[in-house]
This record gives structure tokens, C-alpha cells and sequence, in this order.
């Protein structure tokens, strides 16, 4: 085997690597947000103070904001890994296409010069972001859904074991993919839209940096800075505009039997609850996701820099 050949299944080794590491990094920490908002979305009735401090006023509420964070470490984490090592796949293979657009020629090499990524263009990067979450989503859906039911109160599971036996006994396979018409139309648009924002907020960044007075110092943390703010951008964005599909998926998966399918549930909920209840947890969810897919893409980018400079 070539020494090229040597690098590139490295470096496709570690993608899946640093996509399992970042994601379950960043599950573990911001597991209380996630848990608030299945609370919030599970009933109109909950708002975050109140979700709060029915955690607080409860035994052991350390450990009560944690709940579910090992179905959240194993779905973020794997979810995380399979995302990231099919985009990279996605990617390479779409920059060697002819047809496929790649970064716009305006943009000098030292604008995107903060990713680790191939550069591709905006339609390229919005369909490899899609095909790729939709792809990851639908292996880890079993996982979610035992997650957002060990963390709602509509079930009393004790044990991860427990719940898989229940939801198998009761709904069959089945079961194990509720909500996943909703999960999909939600992470196709969210993470064509993140990556799509990302590369391009990336890009106008480094333009802004090359033109400080320290332009030609730029380092590796300036980069992760850069990486980080987009990632943010991105974040609030994609999940501002796919929110309501986010809430039709957290009661199909809590209540499927009551909701039906996604167009049932969404009819359901607008005739009870108002447009309002399409937004319920945004808040939550923003200031997850903002900082979830920051933190995990910057750490990503750089693990994924490292590592190629180890082996050149």
C-alpha cells in the first residue's frame, strides 16, 4: 500500500474518531439542556422554570439532570461518528466530481483557510450535509427513541434495558422508529442549512480577519475562534427554521399511539395548542445546539487538523 494511501485510510479512520469523541464530549455536558427541553416539548402546560424546578424539588436532582445521558452519550456520540466519517466520504467524493462546483473563485485561499474540510460549493455543501445526518439519524433512531422516553414523564423506565423491552413488547420494531418522518425532514434541512451557513460564515470571518492589523499572524486559535462563532451562526439558524419538525418528532416518539404519523401529529397540535406550541423549547434548544454543534464541529476541524499534520 501506498504511503498516500497510508494517509487517506488514517485520516477516514480518524474522522470517525474525532466525530465519536467531540459528539459524546458534548453530550455529556449539555445532557441537563437536552433533558429541559424533552420536558418542555412533552406537554403545553411545562415551561422552563417550571421543568426546572420540578427537577430541583425532586430527590437527587443532580442526577435527575442527567438522566438519560448514557442513551444521549451513545446516540450523539455514534450519531456524531457515522455523521462525520460519511460527510467526509461525501465530500471527497463530491470534489473530485467535475459537475460539482467547488469553493467560489473570488475566495482566496487564505479566507478558508480555518477549515480542515474539502471546499465545495453551496449546493454541494447543503446536499452532503443532508445525506449524511438523514443517513446517520436513521441507524441511531432506535437510541433516540429510548432516550427521549427515559427522559420524559409519561414513563417510569428505570432501567435502558426496561424501556427496550416495553417499547418492543408493546409497539414491536416499530417502535424503535417513531418519529423518524419527523427526524428526517428536521436533520435533512438542519444540517444541510448548518453546513452550508458554517462554510460560508467561515469564510466572510477569515475575510474579516485578514484585514486586522495581526491579518498575517493568524494561529491555530484564531482558526478554532473563527470555526466556533460559525458554528454558532449555523446552529442558531438551522434550528431556528426546523424547530417545529423537532417538536412533532418529541411527541410522536412520547406518544406515538396519540399522534399518529407526522402530518396527524402536526394537525393535532395546531388545533389544541396554537402555532405557538411548533416553537415550544426553541429557547432550549437554541442554546443547545448553539453550543453542542459549536463545540463538537470546532473540536472536530482541529483533532482533524492535528492529525493531518502528524502525518504529513
Amino acid at each position: 500500500m501506498s504511503d498516500g494511501a497510508q494517509k487517506r485510510k488514517a485520516s477516514s479512520a480518524f474522522h470517525l474518531v474525532a466525530g465519536l469523541g467531540s459528539g459524546a464530549t458534548s453530550a455529556f455536558l449539555l445532557q441537563p439542556a437536552d433533558l429541559l427541553k424533552t420536558r418542555i416539548q412533552q406537554s403545553q402546560v411545562s415551561t422552563l422554570a417550571q421543568a426546572f424546578r420540578q427537577i430541583l424539588n425532586g430527590p437527587h436532582p443532580v442526577r435527575s439532570l442527567w438522566r438519560g445521558v448514557t442513551p444521549s452519550v451513545i446516540r450523539t456520540g455514534f450519531g456524531s461518528a457515522l455523521y462525520f466519517g460519511m460527510l467526509n466520504q461525501m465530500r471527497q467524493y463530491a470534489s473530485g466530481l467535475p459537475a460539482v462546483p467547488l469553493v467560489s473563485a473570488d475566495v482566496k485561499p487564505a479566507q478558508a483557510s480555518s477549515s480542515a474540510l474539502p471546499k465545495l460549493g453551496n449546493v454541494a455543501n447543503l446536499t452532503t450535509g443532508a445525506l449524511a445526518r438523514v443517513a446517520a439519524g436513521t441507524i441511531v433512531n432506535p437510541v433516540t427513541v429510548l432516550k427521549v422516553r427515559y427522559e420524559s414523564t409519561h414513563y417510569s423506565y428505570t432501567s435502558m434495558a426496561g424501556a427496550a423491552k416495553d417499547i418492543w413488547a408493546k409497539e414491536g420494531a416499530r417502535g424503535f422508529f417513531a418519529g423518524f418522518g419527523a427526524t428526517a425532514v428536521r436533520d435533512a434541512p438542519y444540517a444541510g442549512l448548518y453546513v452550508l451557513v458554517y462554510e460560508q460564515a467561515k469564510v466572510q470571518l477569515a475575510a474579516l480577519a485578514q484585514r486586522g492589523p495581526d491579518a498575517a499572524k493568524t494561529s491555530a486559535s484564531g482558526s478554532a475562534t473563527i470555526n466556533f462563532a460559525s458554528g454558532v451562526l449555523a446552529a442558531v439558524s438551522a434550528t431556528t427554521l426546523t424547530n417545529p419538525f423537532d417538536a412533532i418528532k418529541t411527541r410522536l416518539q412520547i406518544a406515538p399511539g396519540r399522534y399518529g404519523n407526522m402530518f396527524q401529529a402536526a394537525s393535532l397540535m395546531l388545533r389544541e395548542e396554537g402555532i405557538r406550541t411548533m416553537f415550544s423549547g426553541l429557547s432550549m434548544r437554541i442554546g443547545r445546539k448553539a453550543l453542542s454543534s459549536a463545540f463538537t464541529w470546532t473540536v472536530y476541524e482541529e483533532l482533524i487538523r492535528r492529525a493531518e499534520r502528524a502525518l504529513i
